[in-house]
């Protein structure tokens, strides 16, 4: 991936809109909305790659549909200072943890954690709760998604691990 400033017009914004909008449109698609050649589209979504504004592609995919019914959002308190490449160590080890993230305020970090149910969730906190630099959790449960066209409402990273072997199961 180029490290080097890239130049990001109209034209590309309105790629790359297109592309969030529906990452299987095709280039002609795109050009014939915003007045290239599915040519010059391709062009553009390489460069776009190239320098790492796009970062790849991915489908959205219902949780509860995998069998992840339980969603919370976990705030971390470390003893002293947990250094964020420990942090991302352990949340690695933790398939359910979706996304997670070093935050300001008193928490140290922020874990958006997914399971099947309460019960699964509750052996997912007693597994974090046990790194020795962890010293108390405070988990916010969600009720429901009030704009369910978030991201969060779905699922726009890789599908934990468990949920796809629950997915095989059920075909």
């Amino acid at each position: 991936m180029n490290s080097r400033p890239t130049s990001f017009d109209e034209l590309d914004r309105k790629i790359v809109t297109a592309l969030m909008a529906n990452a299987r449109s095709s280039f002609a698609e795109i050009g014939a909305g915003i007045g290239l050649s599915a040519t010059a589209v391709k062009r553009r979504v390489d460069r776009l790659r190239e320098t790492g504004v796009i970062t790849g592609f991915t489908a959205t995919v219902k949780p509860s549909a995998l069998g992840w019914r339980t969603e919370a959002y976990v705030e971390v308190y470390c003893e002293g200072a947990a250094p964020p490449r420990r942090l991302a160590e352990v949340v690695r080890n933790h398939p359910e943890i979706t996304a997670a993230m070093t935050v300001t305020g008193g928490a140290d970090a922020l874990l958006h954690v997914r399971a099947r149910d309460v019960e699964h969730f509750e052996e997912v906190l007693e597994r974090i709760r046990v790194e020795p630099f962890i010293r108390k959790t405070i988990s916010v449960m969600v009720l429901s998604h009030l704009i369910p066209d978030s991201p969060e409402a779905g699922a726009s990273h890789p599908v934990p691990r468990p949920a796809a072997e629950d997915a095989a199961e059920l075909r």
